[in-house]
């Protein structure tokens, strides 16, 4: 997929990154920590930021924090979302 179909660059694969070993991040820990709850699931010990960055991907899926966000009820599902109106941006018709 090139750069100017997906509106900037790629999403390149975790396992390609060239930092992907070194350890998770805080926020990547962090909010592991918080769709884990919403799927009941612990926090492996020592991942990497290529491992966290997949765990993330499969509980973002999972949890109904993120399709309850996206008013969503199953994947793909839902209307797309809108970024609020500028300040003297008209209401959005419908």
């Amino acid at each position: 997929m090139s750069e100017s179909a997906t509106g900037g660059a790629a999403a390149k694969d975790p396992d390609d990154w060239a930092t992907g070993d070194e350890p998770a991040t805080g926020p990547q820990l962090s909010y592991l920590q918080t769709l884990g709850r919403d799927v009941g699931e612990t926090v492996p010990e020592g991942l990497s930021k290529a491992a966290a960055s997949k765990l993330i991907d499969d509980w973002q899926r999972r949890s109904s924090r993120t399709m309850e966000t996206t008013g969503q009820t199953e994947l793909g599902d839902g209307p797309p979302t809108r970024i609020a109106p500028e300040q003297g941006e008209p209401p959005p018709e419908g």
